[in-house]
C-alpha cells in the first residue's frame, strides 16, 4: 500500500485534518528535541509552537507549510507543551483548539481565531472553563460543533471523574470500566463549552457493556477523531501501551458507540494519533510514525494513506509497518 510522508524535512505529529474552501489543511503538533528525559507522562514532548500545511493532491501534490501560526510564548496563559490541536470554521472565522499546561503544569485546553484556515491564530486571554485534559478533535454536524477530547497518563485524565478533580489520581483496576474519553457541545460563539462534558462510552459487541479498564486491546488511551460515513458516526482513537489505532460506531455524536475494530496496527515508535478525512472522492488515513528519526519516539513524522471501507461499513484494516 502506498504511503507518504508528508513534511520529510520535520518532525510533525499529532495531525488534525480538514477540508476549507477546496483545499485540504493539516494542522499537526510539532516536535523537537527536548532537554527532558523521556517518561510515561511525556515531558519530552515539549512541543513550542504550531504550523499549518496545505495541499491540494494529498499523495503527489505539492506540501505547502505556511508557516508557524502560533507559539506557546504567545498565549498570556501558558506553562509548556503544546500538544495535539484542531480546527474548525464558523461564519467564515477559524478556530484553533489547543491543550497547553498552565503555570500549575495542568493541562487545559485554549482557543485561537483567526481570519484564515492558514492562520495566524492570536489566542484568547485565558482557557475555555470547566476544560482540562488533551487532544481536543472537533465534528461539525448540522449547525453544531463538538469537541472530542482526553488523554491517560501524561494526558491527565485520570485525574478527573464527572468533569471534577479528584484528590487521587488514579486508573480504574482492570475489571471495572474503562476511563472514556469526553465530548461536548460547543457554545455559538466557539469559544466555551455550551454543556457539562459527557463520556464517550465504546461498548463490546458481544456483550453490549462497556469495554473494560484492563482491555489494553480495545480501550481508549487519547487521540479522539470522529468523522462521519453513510450516516453513521465513527469514533476513532488510540489504546495507547498497545499502540493500536481502533474504532466504535455509533447513531448520534454522543454514542454510545459499538467497538468495530482496528483500523491501524503498530506504527515504529510507541505512540500513534490519527485523523480521517474525504477528499475528492477518496477518503485517507493521516497518522505518524518514528521511521526517519530510527525510532525515537520523541521525534515523529505525518504520514498518509488511502483508506477504504468494506461493504458493512467497517473499515479495512491496515499494517502500521508498511
Amino acid at each position: 500500500m502506498k504511503t507518504r510522508y508528508l513534511v520529510p524535512g520535520d518532525y510533525m505529529a499529532d495531525p488534525s485534518v480538514h477540508v476549507f474552501n477546496g483545499r485540504l489543511y493539516i494542522y499537526p503538533s510539532h516536535d523537537r528535541q527536548s532537554i527532558y528525559e523521556e517518561n510515561d507522562n511525556g515531558d519530552h514532548f515539549d512541543m513550542k509552537d504550531y504550523h499549518v500545511f496545505s495541499t491540494d493532491d494529498v499523495m503527489d501534490g505539492e506540501v505547502v507549510d505556511h508557516g508557524k501560526v502560533l507559539d506557546v510564548d504567545d498565549i498570556p496563559w501558558h506553562g509548556r507543551q503544546l500538544w495535539d490541536c484542531d480546527v474548525a470554521e464558523k461564519d467564515g472565522k477559524y478556530f484553533m483548539y489547543f491543550p497547553l499546561k498552565d503555570q500549575n503544569d495542568i493541562f487545559r485546553i485554549g482557543v485561537a481565531v483567526a481570519d484564515r484556515p492558514e492562520g495566524p491564530f492570536i489566542p484568547l486571554p485565558d482557557p475555555m472553563h470547566g476544560s482540562y485534559s488533551i487532544d481536543p478533535a472537533i465534528l461539525k454536524d448540522g449547525d453544531d460543533y463538538y469537541m472530542y477530547f482526553g488523554g491517560l497518563w501524561g494526558g491527565q485524565l485520570q485525574r478527573y471523574r464527572d468533569n471534577k478533580a479528584i484528590e487521587d489520581p488514579h486508573l480504574e483496576p482492570d475489571s471495572a470500566d474503562a476511563l472514556p474519553s469526553r465530548v461536548v457541545r460547543l457554545s455559538d460563539d466557539m469559544l466555551q463549552f455550551a454543556e457539562e462534558p459527557r463520556p464517550v462510552i465504546i461498548l463490546d459487541p458481544a456483550t453490549g457493556e462497556p469495554l473494560k479498564a484492563g482491555d489494553n486491546e480495545r480501550r481508549f488511551f487519547e487521540a479522539s477523531w470522529m468523522h462521519k460515513y453513510n450516516g453513521k458516526y465513527y469514533f476513532s482513537y488510540s489504546t495507547g501501551d498497545t499502540h493500536r489505532l481502533c474504532y466504535a460506531i455509533g447513531d448520534n455524536p454522543y454514542g454510545p458507540f459499538t467497538y468495530a475494530g482496528c483500523l491501524l496496527t503498530p506504527v515504529v515508535g510507541w505512540t500513534t494519533h490519527l485523523a480521517i478525512a474525504e477528499y475528492k472522492g477518496k477518503w485517507y488515513l493521516f497518522y505518524h510514525d518514528c521511521k526517519p528519526s530510527d525510532g525515537t519516539t520523541w521525534l515523529r513524522s505525518l504520514k498518509v494513506r488511502e483508506l477504504t471501507y468494506n461493504p458493512d461499513g467497517t473499515i479495512v484494516m491496515m499494517d502500521g509497518m508498511d
